[in-house]
């Protein structure tokens, strides 16, 4: 009797992820660092959102074991990310504080699924499409704005100003304002943190950070010092389930969701080409974004604040010898048990520490030498990266995702239409075929063949348009335009090239095309109206390179000899019309 399908299914999943056999135990020794680092930095990003600390700790836990099981990059570590509670929070800004809670879970679970079906219409390779220069620019704008919202926490202030610009301004500019103990507090977190960062417990040392101001603001009985704890009550114990509220479905949330999800998911690449897998097998991009989904379903499910690859975390699991999925995973569970032993203490810790932890990491997130890279690389990338550095500063995030969005698209087709290039193939003497540049003005009475690089989509089709030689002084000008390699083009392409054609023709002239996929020379026949457009002949591509264009070629050299009527070459689709057309040259050429 065969079992059911989906014990079938589960039990081919076990065999998929469980760990081979006398590794698990190292996996957990090398998850307590990333446990004990995942703590502090979860109760940070919570802050970010604006939401009690503890929900960062659901997260923590949650996301590395739901991620860790699912994920094909076996060593990347699914946490909470500064980016992704940034725009989290930034969504959320407006919401009033009794629903802010639930707006956040219905949107993390939202983003879960929004990500789950990114990955099964299998679109990690859009991925791809994102500008460096885009891409460096905001994860710069996110570092900067996180930074500059810290130093009120730092200092004790309370700012009014709707962006943390703002607010960094009203605070340095008021130090009368600042709470003395707080900024010692703060000043000491930081010290700690970066005279630990060069030692050997530099995996630990936002922990250290923690306990030791924690105990020193007890000692000294610093009132005035924020604690965690002022935040609300911290729950002992594992987080309970909870079902989203789908009565506060707003666009906010749902223009979060969206943010959140293309941030996790252009992070979640990132952090997959940096940590191959065992082997060197290259990782699935859109399982990865299931798996990430999946994450954030389950996070949103258990209460906490979106989960993400995270770039820092999963440096820590591997450098503390992480080998499979089963570090992260366990990870995870490290922290349910601090969630179970400690959640009291927790709530002892200073909110500057917190604050502390994410300056330093903000600090040490800013990449000059890809800013550096990006900016050499000319004015466009300039723009890109400056636009969105100041759009992440001065906007919405999620606005800040839109334009970073329109930008890469924007540059992407940019891109396409300046590296179109058109060059002249002249046939030497020995046999070979030499380039030179293309002719700007047409010669009358001869084979131009000209092959075509760069892309033909969109704006390249247009700069297509705009390349090609003028056909306007030239009687009886014949074209060979070769497009080897070419397996598909859009409607622009083929309205210019049946344009193109009809200006030749209007003088005397034919079009030949050369070297286009098979399927693609049928398709000819089918887009552009012959009863209208009657001078395109098509050659498709030979396994031999340069036989199609030079069986072209010699159509076009034998067509403009006997000065063959137009109507009497079709759009060739294969070797048997080509046969019969030369025969037929051929036999004109005998009788003259």
């Amino acid at each position: 009797m065969s079992r059911p399908r989906p014990l079938r299914a589960a039990r081919a999943w076990w065999r998929g992820v469980r760990p081979a056999r006398g590794t698990f135990w190292s996996s957990a020794s090398a998850g307590v660092p990333g446990a004990v680092g995942g703590v502090p930095d979860g109760m940070a990003a919570a802050t970010l959102v604006g939401v009690n600390p503890i929900h960062g700790l659901y997260a923590t836990a949650v996301g590395r074991i739901a991620g860790g099981l699912t994920v094909d990059s076996q060593r990347m570590i699914v946490t909470t990310t500064s980016a992704a509670a940034l725009a989290a929070g930034s969504a959320i800004a407006t919401v009033d504080p009794d629903e802010r809670l639930g707006s956040l879970v219905l949107m993390t679970t939202l983003a879960g699924v929004l990500m789950v079906l990114a990955g099964v219409a299998r679109l990690g390779r859009l991925t791809g499409f994102v500008s460096h220069s885009v891409m460096t620019g905001f994860l710069t704008g996110v570092a900067v704005n996180i930074l500059l919202g810290q130093l009120a926490a730092l200092t004790g202030a309370s700012p009014t100003a709707p962006v943390a610009v703002g607010d960094a301004y009203q605070v340095i500019t008021s130090p009368g304002t600042w709470d003395l103990p707080t900024v010692l507090v703060g000043a000491s977190a930081i010290l700690l943190l970066l005279l630990l960062a060069r030692t050997r417990i530099a995996p630990f040392a936002a922990v250290v950070a923690l306990v030791v101001t924690a105990v020193g603001v007890w000692a000294l009985n610093a009132g005035s010092v924020e604690l965690v704890a002022d935040s609300g009550a911290i729950p002992v114990g594992l987080p309970a389930p909870a079902v989203p509220q789908l009565g506060l479905l707003s666009a906010d949330v749902v223009v979060g969701a969206f943010a959140v999800a293309a941030i996790v998911l252009v992070q979640g690449a990132g952090v997959a080409e940096s940590v191959p897998n065992p082997g060197g097998r290259r990782a699935d991009s859109d399982r990865n974004f299931v798996a990430q989904g999946i994450a954030n379903v389950a996070v949103g499910v258990f209460r906490g604040i979106p989960v993400g690859g995270s770039v820092g975390q999963t440096a820590v699991s591997t450098a503390a010898g992480a080998r499979d999925r089963w570090a992260g995973v366990m990870s995870g569970v490290w922290v349910l048990v601090v969630l179970v032993a400690l959640s009291g203490p927790v709530g002892a810790v200073p909110s500057a520490t917190l604050a502390a932890v994410l300056v330093v990491a903000s600090a040490g997130s800013i990449r000059l030498s890809a800013m550096a890279t990006a900016w050499r690389t000319g004015s466009q990338s300039q723009i890109a990266m400056a636009t969105t550095f100041f759009a992440t500063l001065l906007l919405p995030v999620a606005a800040a995702v839109g334009i970073g969005a329109a930008l890469s698209i924007l540059l992407q087709a940019n891109r396409e239409s300046q590296d179109l290039r058109i060059v002249r193939l002249v046939r030497q003497d020995d046999g070979r075929v030499r380039e030179e540049p293309a002719p700007r003005r047409l010669p009358g009475r001869e084979v131009t063949v000209l092959d075509v690089h760069g892309s033909l989509f969109y704006a390249g089709a247009r700069s297509l348009e705009a390349a090609l030689p003028d056909p306007s002084d030239a009687r009886e000008a014949v074209v060979v335009l070769r497009l080897r390699g070419r397996v598909s083009l859009g409607a622009t392409a083929f309205t210019v090239l049946a344009a193109y054609a009809d200006r030749l023709g209007a003088h005397g002239g034919r079009l030949f095309v050369s070297g286009v996929d098979p399927a693609l020379a049928d398709l000819f026949r089918h887009v552009i109206d012959l009863r209208e457009h009657e001078r395109i002949a098509v050659f498709p591509a030979r396994p031999v390179i340069g036989e199609s264009t030079a069986e072209a070629r010699r159509h076009a050299e034998a067509w403009l000899v006997q000065g063959v009527e137009t109507q009497e070459i079709p759009v060739v689709r294969g070797p048997g019309p080509l046969r019969r057309l030369w025969s037929r040259a051929r036999r004109g050429l005998r009788r003259g």
